[in-house]
């Protein structure tokens, strides 16, 4: 069985089933689904899953690759709804479809990049 890294506009037990591979295997969950109020993604960062925090350095690098993606969706005249960022769950509203899955995939390296 290959882990995903991220699961994407899945089904609620699909999400379910993820969540729980992601804790026996120590990963962060990531999940991204549509928002229908504007065509892009929500995208869930949950830490709970694994036995570690975003430290500030982590969390100020996932705050510039967001601050990129909203300059993108912004100059391509859509909205970016709002996001956060702490150590143990981040979320994003605003996702664009042409950048959700590089996006997903760069949250779930940063998270390794000091936790493996």
């Amino acid at each position: 069985m290959t882990f995903h890294k991220y699961l994407g506009d899945s089904k609620m037990f699909e999400y379910d089933k993820h969540y729980r591979e992601c804790q026996q295997s120590n990963k962060p969950f990531i999940k991204s689904k549509i928002n229908p109020s504007h065509g892009n993604f929500y995208v869930l960062l949950d830490l709970m899953t694994c036995n570690y925090n975003l430290s500030k350095i982590e969390q100020d690098e996932i705050k510039k690759l967001i601050l990129s993606e909203i300059k993108f969706v912004e100059s391509s005249s859509r909205k970016f709804n709002d996001f956060n960022i702490d150590s143990e769950t981040s979320w994003f509203d605003g996702i664009s479809a042409e950048h959700v899955h590089d996006f997903c995939e760069s949250l779930y390296d940063l998270t390794q990049k000091y936790h493996n």
